[in-house]
């Protein structure tokens, strides 16, 4: 594939996800995410930097002087354009495999922060982008109504991949119990179609995310699954055992998931 189809390839995909983006999520309080990179003596920049790396690990918060850095960077256009860009990444990598055509080839997408977005709940006051304590309870709630919106670059890139030919699995922490929401809640959001959906079962409560997706995962190769790609927004969803041929990871500064 050429250098110059690869620019054309990402700066039209840049264009028809920016038009596409949904207004409750990064219009609310659009900003640069440059301003203000250092409060009170904490380089937030740097700091977010660090967690994407996973330099910064097992963390709880945001750090309460990088509140609104990090507010404005997921509200604002660096946020779309870093997920654009994972995204652009993904589809080149999965544009150039030869599939099998067997039906066996996937992909697997985490939701929170991956396929569908929180931000109309994190950019709530009480919730201060992760600056403030996490409300199991109130993050529920949101949940049942069912209202998360796309990451438009991630949308983007599955109805591609379904064009190739992949079959997509969705591999969520959510609980089972969410299950109907979360259906009705991808497809009212453009996920029209997948080959498996999993969710956490009530046993599985105690396990790490990193054990949790691994054994998931593990299933799907045993029933003859080739994991192709894998993108999630935290690295216990693209560490562990069968991780996949490739994984992709799109930026997620709120809060952190071992």
């Amino acid at each position: 594939m050429s250098m110059n189809f690869l620019s054309l390839f990402f700066f039209a995909t840049i264009a028809a996800t920016s038009h596409a983006i949904p207004h409750q999520i990064h219009l609310l309080r659009p900003q640069s995410g440059s301003a203000g990179h250092r409060i009170a003596g904490v380089n937030c920049l740097s700091w977010r930097l660090a967690v994407e790396t996973d330099n910064i690990r097992n963390w709880d918060l945001v750090p309460e002087a990088c509140e609104d850095y990090v507010g404005h960077y997921m509200l604002g256009h660096q946020y779309r354009k870093d997920c654009n860009i994972a995204a652009v990444a993904a589809y080149v990598y999965a544009k150039n495999v030869t599939l099998k055509g067997d039906g066996k080839d996937i992909w697997v997408f985490d939701i929170d922060e991956t396929a569908l977005s929180n931000l109309p709940y994190y950019a709530l006051p009480e919730n201060a982008f992760g600056a403030k304590e996490y409300n199991e309870t109130s993050f529920d709630e949101w949940q049942l109504e069912g209202k998360a919106p796309a990451v438009p670059a991630v949308l983007h890139l599955y109805e591609n991949l379904m064009k190739l030919g992949y079959k997509i699995v969705f591999i969520t922490g959510k609980s089972e119990k969410m299950r109907n929401v979360t259906e009705a809640n991808l497809r009212k959001s453009g996920y029209h179609t997948w080959e498996k959906l999993v969710l956490k079962q009530t046993s599985e409560s105690g396990e790490t995310a990193v054990v949790y997706k691994s054994k998931e995962r593990g299933k799907l190769v045993k029933e003859g699954y080739r994991i192709i790609g894998n993108m999630g927004d935290q690295w216990s969803d693209l560490m562990g055992n069968f991780t996949g041929q490739r994984t992709f990871k799109v930026p997620d500064p709120m809060y952190y998931i071992s």
